[in-house]
């Protein structure tokens, strides 16, 4: 095992003397590794919860045999998933069906809006999902989504009066282990073990991924405090999945604060990059990259990795990619870009879509004006423009070319998808775009250009770090014009 660094050696010295810690640690700053210092130290029993499957895989095979390595599902899988293992192999069906049988049998209207019972029904099973996310106790109407074109609170009041008796049946359902109507998911299972107040039989807990924790999971994590020494581990600029009931819990989290910031991955003028949207993100901490590490920064011909803000901007960058000859792998596959095609094709064809973000419009060209005149829209205005072009038939014979990884000249990737990966040379899609203009204007009479918002600085710094040795900026090469001096601060 190579030398400890100092901080490393501070955190292990804070976990011999029983602390409660909440171990900040940058990118690539080794704190798998550093989990693996604090375990070894000790002859106490051990869990260690996982983000994924392949993480706790990768942490058991290199963690000692005191320190048990799973996801929070499979933990709560032992616990009581397993009673309702006949129903999780249940088959997929159409929402609407779902909704049918909870009773969902007609549309309703709210304002100018005549709402399906396919969405009632997709809406009633998002409701369920958004709960067992949240630490609440019982349904409530917070839980309802939002749709798009519902955008006053009195339409929203309406929709959640309609879905949640639908929701809170949909709930009651899911309690038969033997049988019900409603397809049962592992987020569901996860939810009954955490109202159960389970308790841990271990000395200590490590929570990895600390920052994309759910509310669900941080209230079990808490509630070991009594009996167990509790390690929170995470990167609270990486907190990226606040759209998925996520919430960064590390810096309300009481416990003795530590941190990682020397980078084992990439060498200081990467640092450099990564410590300008760390800046803007008002993160806890900042890098130092590894000197013998030459990584550079500038343009790259052929990356191994392009990574883009939005699913749609890897739509686009597989088409332009495939259509100039490259042999494309896409992370995770293309089903979500096959979705969003599928989607076009029903609107174009006038029928309904199932698709969460499309699922209030009627037509195509309900969505192209949406896209074109409704400022809430502005982010689709790429999606239709790309489906006008080059048509769904398109689009879905391009997720029909994609190649594995392995082979792959180049993989795109989404940043959210890309988070806890790495490549030798990556490049920073256009669809990145800058902050907005202010209605205010410099001494030159030059529009001033608005702040960084934290959500776009967090994305960013993930895009960034994902490189080791070669980083082109590309879409956020606009960070270089922007009101911010070299080390990333605010001017005045």
């Amino acid at each position: 095992m190579p030398t400890p660094t100092d901080e490393q050696t501070e955190a292990v010295d804070a976990f011999r003397a029983g602390h409660h810690l909440v171990l900040q640690a940058g990118a690539g700053t080794g704190k798998t590794s550093t989990l693996n210092m604090l375990a070894a130290g000790t002859t106490r029993r051990g869990r260690y919860l996982a983000f994924n499957k392949d993480i706790a895989r990768d942490a058991a095979s290199r963690f000692p045999r005191t320190v048990l390595c799973k996801t929070a599902h499979a933990t709560a899988y032992a616990a009581l998933g397993h009673r309702y293992a006949r129903r999780l192999n249940s088959p997929r069906q159409p929402a609407w069906k779902t909704g049918r049988a909870l009773g969902i049998t007609r549309a309703i209207r709210i304002g100018d809006h005549e709402v399906s019972h396919r969405t009632l029904s997709h809406t009633v099973l998002r409701t369920v999902t958004r709960y067992c996310y949240s630490a609440d106790r019982t349904l409530a109407r917070r839980h309802v989504p939002h749709l798009r074109g519902l955008d006053t609170p009195a339409a929203q009041a309406r929709l959640a009066a309609e879905i949640l008796p639908f929701a809170v049946n949909a709930w009651a359902d899911l309690q038969n282990p033997d049988q019900g109507v409603v397809r049962f998911e592992h987020d569901h299972y996860l939810k009954m073990w955490a109202l159960t107040g389970p308790k841990l039989d271990t000395d200590f807990v490590l929570l990895d991924e600390a920052q994309d924790t759910n509310p669900v999971l941080e209230q079990v994590f808490a509630a070991q405090r009594d009996h167990a020494q509790l390690v929170m581990v995470g990167d609270s600029a990486q907190a990226i999945y606040g759209w998925r009931g996520a919430r960064d819990v590390m810096t309300s989290f009481d416990a003795t604060p530590l941190t990682l910031t020397r980078s084992f991955r990439f060498g200081p003028r990467l640092a450099e990059q990564a410590n300008r949207w760390l800046e803007l993100a008002d993160a806890p901490i900042r890098l130092t990259g590894t000197e013998t590490i030459p990584t550079e920064v500038g343009a790259i011909d052929c990356p191994d990795a392009v990574l883009c803000r939005t699913n749609i901007g890897a739509m686009t960058e597989v088409m332009s990619l495939l259509a100039d000859g490259h042999r494309v792998a896409l992370t995770r596959g293309g089903h979500t870009l096959s979705a969003l095609a599928i989607a076009a094709r029903d609107l174009k064809e006038g029928r309904h879509t199932s698709h969460p973000e499309l699922i209030l419009f009627t037509s195509w060209g309900d969505l192209q004006d949406y896209a074109a005149y409704d400022p809430a829209g502005g982010d689709l205005q790429p999606f239709v423009d790309l489906v006008d072009t080059h048509g769904h038939e398109a689009i879905l014979a391009a997720v029909d070319e994609l190649t594995d990884e392995r082979h792959a000249d180049v993989t795109v990737s989404t940043a959210h998808k890309a988070k806890g990966r790495e490549w030798a040379a990556v490049k920073i899609a256009d669809d990145f775009p800058p902050p907005k203009d202010t209605d205010q204007h410099d001494a030159q009479g030059r529009p001033i250009p608005g702040s960084v918002s934290d959500t776009d600085a967090r994305l960013a710094y993930v895009a960034v770090t994902r490189a080791r040795r070669q980083l082109d900026l590309g879409g956020l090469s606009w960070i270089d014009k922007h009101p911010t001096n070299s080390t990333g601060t605010r001017r005045p």
